[in-house]
């Protein structure tokens, strides 16, 4: 579970940290060995500062923010070969993300593992391991620790065809389509 420290102010106005322990929305699936998600913190379209103690991600509804909001993932994937598995249970690993990762979950194609389009322009950055960005036409790049993508709100898949887990960070934030 990855740590999670949020600043905000002290009662003298001072700069402070208000919170520090693991992400509160944080999820190691059980139908898919190895994968993990944690929704780290959300702003509304509109945030205000300084930061009020009220934690935001409990009360999300959606991992796809509407609009001008945002979300921060954290996402362990593991090697595709977990999903080639005897013992891998596409349904039930769908039951499961629906769970962890309501509204994100849904826009995943069932004709087309893993392929799936949001609404958002996703700031998304490679921690650790390698990992496979898969769009349109089988065009795809291959990522490396500490590269960038900007994702603009385009048809994609991860893929990662390593033996070992791919470790990405992922700023979410609300897009309206124009067409």
């Amino acid at each position: 579970m990855p740590r999670r420290i949020v600043t905000g102010q002290a009662a003298d106005g001072s700069a402070a940290v208000v919170s520090d322990g693991p992400a509160p929305r944080a999820h190691d699936l059980k139908h898919t060995p190895g994968f993990s998600n944690a929704l780290v913190w959300s702003t509304p379209a509109e945030p205000t500062v300084p930061f009020d103690g009220t934690d935001p991600t409990p009360a999300v509804t959606s991992y796809v923010p509407e609009p001008g909001a945002t979300r921060l993932i954290h996402l362990v994937i593991p090697p595709d070969t977990v999903y080639m598995s005897e013992d891998f249970d596409p349904a039930a690993a769908a039951a499961e993300r629906l769970e962890t990762s309501p509204g994100l979950a849904e826009l995943f194609e069932p004709d087309a593992p893993g392929m799936h389009t949001t609404d958002t322009v996703d700031y998304g950055v490679l921690i650790g391991g390698e990992i496979v960005l898969e769009l349109d036409g089988g065009r795809e790049v291959t990522l490396a620790p500490g590269d960038l993508v900007v994702q603009n709100g385009t048809r994609h898949a991860w893929r990662n065809r390593s033996d070992a887990p791919a470790t990405m960070l992922f700023v979410l934030v609300g897009a309206r389509r124009d067409s």
